[in-house]
């Protein structure tokens, strides 16, 4: 199977954790024919389960089951009618497992599936990957010390530098020509760890990330603002003194290389400016300075993409919603917005 067919991406979308609502997100997303006929998607998780997922929303899936992603790939009418290519590289069974529960039957085999994937795209088998949600307990459950998604694709793909980047598309809420686009210094961490992970250099990293990001976006002159760590940007040093032991430094390294950079600015208020236009990305210390702001403003426009891949990866920005799993009720919107990203992060490769 080669990618690209004809005009349209071959897409990976992984079926996450079986216990969520990864895999009625799948079944109503890739039933929707408007939607499906601008790529092909290949779901890589339990034909079984993707079976039942859309008998619990009432459509009908014609599922091919396929051995490999190379060779013969997808049939032909895929994207013509509702024929969905599955293809399922475990041998954990995922049948049984039951909704809303963490179980390491369901963490096993999200993991199968991502490194199956990835692997896929690092092959050039299909040209990008949209991720379900998985659940950090479940992996544990079944033996994988993983924080997450982020942490095993930068495993996968040999990589030491890399971000979490929550982004929200041109035409949403934001200001912003080009979207509003937050990547994360560091990532599933305790809050108390943070400060002692925080180096010049990490920070720098981050901020070459999103301007290489922003550019290949169409940016030509991204602006990044970056968040302090302490309220109030440390005040003069009565709050902290991270923001000019680490945080100045690596702005003022990024400017010496062009970039336009600007910080560290107190994070309330650099989030407000940025959604007003100020800026087209942000560089946020700790996971939730960054999320719980763009969580509030667009939870389901907002797409996480990883910064710093050889392959495009893309996920919706929530979690795997236990509490209305397997119930009918679950919104594919975030995963059809993560599927959109994808395919335009494609187009411009």
């Amino acid at each position: 199977m080669t990618a690209t067919a004809g005009s349209r991406p071959i897409i990976a979308m992984t079926m996450g954790d079986v216990a969520g609502i990864g895999p009625e997100i799948l079944a109503r997303s890739v039933s929707k024919a408007d939607f499906r006929n601008r790529f092909q998607p290949v779901v890589v998780g339990d034909p079984d389960v993707l079976e039942r997922a859309a008998d619990l929303i009432g459509v009908k899936l014609e599922i091919e089951e396929i051995d490999s992603l190379e060779g013969g790939g997808p049939s032909a009418s895929l994207g013509e009618s509702r024929t969905i290519s599955c293809w399922n590289p475990t041998d954990v069974a995922t049948a049984d497992v039951p909704p809303g529960r963490i179980d390491g039957r369901a963490g096993r085999a999200a993991y199968d599936w991502l490194v199956a994937a990835a692997q896929a795209a690092l092959r050039g088998h299909v040209d990008a990957i949209v991720t379900a949600p998985l659940n950090k307990a479940a992996l544990h459950a079944g033996g994988l010390d993983y924080p997450g998604h982020t942490e095993i694709l930068a495993e996968q793909c040999g990589i030491s530098d890399f971000a979490m980047m929550l982004h929200l598309p041109r035409g949403s809420v934001v200001k912003g020509p080009d979207g509003l686009s937050v990547a994360h210094v560091t990532l599933h961490t305790s809050i108390a760890s943070v400060p002692h992970l925080l180096s010049q250099q990490s920070i720098f990293e981050k901020i070459q990330l999103m301007h290489q990001f922003l550019m290949g976006i169409g940016c030509s002159e991204p602006r990044i603002g970056v968040c302090a760590l302490n309220p109030h940007a440390g005040e003069e040093g009565l709050f902290g003194d991270e923001e000019s032991r680490i945080i100045a430094p690596a702005v003022m390294r990024a400017r010496e290389q062009h970039m336009a950079a600007d910080g560290p600015f107190p994070a309330d208020t650099l989030m407000q400016r940025a959604v007003h236009g100020a800026f087209d990305g942000v560089i946020a210390m700790y996971h939730d300075q960054g999320h719980i702001a763009l969580k509030l403003i667009a939870f389901q426009k907002a797409v996480n993409v990883t910064l710093g891949l050889p392959i495009v990866r893309t996920s919706p920005s929530h979690g795997t919603g236990f509490d209305i799993s397997w119930r009918g009720m679950a919104d594919d919107s975030g995963l059809r917005e993560a599927t959109r990203v994808a395919m335009e992060l494609c187009r411009r490769r």
